[in-house]
């Protein structure tokens, strides 16, 4: 039985299924569904789990090329957020973009994992190395 790390099944099911440059979305609460992509929804209520929870989680144990996250999120965040943000990606590399370019690459992705998280602009797209 697992007893440390991650702990959801379908969560780890999905991590297993991601190679080499393979997408995965990490969504805020009213992110919207995609029909075309697996959801892991492990939203539980408003703020819990936190997109940058499930992003913690993960980085010790996927190996992360890249983030994408949107443009507005830098202006639609206090500073304490923004720097939380860029503590939790660490030297992991960044690309920001329009909104609407970063919807753009939803549909690309393995699956995208639903969290509690109201932060404005607050999803990342992640790419395995």
């Amino acid at each position: 039985m697992l007893q440390t790390g991650i702990l959801n099944p379908h969560v780890l099911d999905l991590l297993a299924r991601i190679r080499h440059t393979n997408t995965l979305v990490i969504a805020d609460w009213a992110f919207p569904y995609w029909p075309e992509i697996e959801t892991v929804d492990i939203s539980l209520t408003r703020g819990i789990p936190t997109v940058l929870d499930v992003l913690d989680l993960l980085t010790p144990v996927f190996k992360i090329g890249r983030i994408w996250q949107a443009d507005e999120f830098m202006t639609s965040n206090s500073a304490e957020t923004v720097a939380r943000f860029a503590k939790s990606f660490g030297s992991i590399p960044l690309t920001r973009e329009a909104h609407v370019a970063f919807k753009k690459r939803v549909p690309l992705a393995i699956g995208l994992i639903r969290t509690g998280d109201p932060t404005a602009y607050g999803n990342l797209i992640l790419e395995s190395e």
